[in-house]
């Protein structure tokens, strides 16, 4: 489906016509792992196994692909797998620049796997041209970048990031999970490749584990669905079919889910005296011009705040109803996560510290329910933590 339809339009048809011979209105799923060939090297369709090559997942790929913009993508079964075949590119000895604010699992792979294999790794700030640039050498091959971060919600100029690796000629990669295809493009923005953990926004049901890589590399989709048939770390063809029919709903949930946060960290910010309020869409956020810039329809669905104290979180969670204590984030429920000893466990205290992942942060993953009942839910939960404060109105 050409790029000229809109977002909702694209992410309910492309790739998704009625099938040509039922008239079927929803993608059929292919349960087979095995497919008969009509003679040596003779697969049909070019199936031939599941693991290599399986008509739902085909046609997820489509899918999208079509949501970035991408020219092609390969599905995985987490997004760390995605992440594991994105490094296979890489040799020892290769040297590979990564953002200073990562998910914990993501700095957990680079140091504790793939650092033994020889792979080395240097953690900058990507928003600082010039610290990125210092920290480029003669083996340095990738670039890699979340914008937002997780937890800290701070975001990256990607198109200048672009801009210096290319006259570099270095790969660049961006984790566009907190944002998700509705929010932000980073391969229009000159990105080489984007990783997403489709068990997030893409997802967004709290029912599938998934990844994806895009790119318009011919040459990287190759290598990426070598990865697929030799290590096998692809999704099931049920989980394919529940992630299409999981992002045809993706433009409205975002949308209700910016709507519901932003709402959510202007309350919360009214406490700035007791708490500190992380969210792009904020005014005193120091990237809110690049937000807005970067990501026109919306600033996300996450709000991190830092109650001060263990104590305090371990109080205000246990005043919560509609926000549910759990991990991940991007679904239709809201949650509440603490990086301290969730996500962001392997990250060492010292770096922990110094990004302002501190044992009173919380993670908060806003829902698409009535924004008036999550903020007068944390406005009580606040009560509760905080006796002594004077209460928004």
């Amino acid at each position: 489906m050409e790029k000229k339809f809109g977002f909702s339009t694209r992410a309910i048809h492309h790739a998704q016509e009625p099938d040509e011979k039922t008239g079927a209105v929803v993608p059929l799923l292919s349960m087979a792992t095995t497919y008969k060939q009509d003679g040596i090297n003779q697969p049909r369709g070019g199936f031939e196994y599941s693991r290599a090559q399986n008509p739902t997942r085909a046609q997820l790929e489509q899918v999208l692909a079509g949501l970035e913009n991408a020219a092609y993508c390969n599905a995985f079964s987490s997004g760390l797998a995605a992440l594991a075949a994105l490094m296979s590119l890489f040799d020892p000895e290769d040297h590979i620049i990564a953002g200073d604010d990562l998910y914990g699992g993501t700095v957990r792979y680079f140091n504790q796997v793939l650092a033994k294999y020889g792979v080395r790794f240097s953690y900058v700030d990507t928003n600082d041209l010039e610290a990125v640039e210092r920290a480029i050498t003669a083996k340095t091959k990738l670039i890699y970048l979340e914008s937002p971060t997780n937890p800290m919600l701070r975001l990256s100029d990607i198109r200048a990031v672009a801009t210096l690796a290319k006259k570099h000629g270095l790969m660049l990669a961006v984790d566009n999970t907190f944002a998700s295809p509705y929010l932000q493009n980073p391969l229009e923005l000159g990105a080489d490749v984007v990783l997403h953990s489709s068990t997030k926004y893409l997802g967004g049901h709290s029912d599938i584990v998934g990844g994806a890589l895009m790119t318009n590399d011919k040459n990287l989709y190759d290598k990426f669905a070598f990865q697929q048939r030799a290590v096998g770390a692809v999704p099931s063809p049920f989980d394919c079919w529940l992630l299409m029919r999981s992002v045809k709903t993706l433009a409205i949930r975002m949308r209700q889910q910016c709507e519901n946060a932003l709402a959510i960290a202007q309350f919360l910010s009214q406490y700035d005296d007791l708490v500190k309020v992380y969210y792009p869409g904020l005014p005193t956020h120091p990237q809110h011009d690049l937000a807005k810039r970067q990501m026109p329809r919306g600033f996300g669905g996450i709000v991190s705040v830092d109650l001060g104290s263990r104590a305090r979180v371990e109080t205000f969670i246990k005043h919560l109803e509609i926000f549910t204590f759990a991990e991940s984030l991007g679904c239709v429920e809201s949650l509440v996560c603490y990086p301290w000893e969730m996500t962001h466990a392997a990250v060492p205290v010292e770096r922990r510290l110094q990004l302002g992942i501190t044992e009173g942060l919380i993670r908060l993953s806003i829902g698409i329910e009535e924004k008036d009942d999550l903020i007068n839910e944390l406005r009580t939960a606040l009560a509760q933590t905080l006796p002594k404060m004077e209460l928004a109105p």
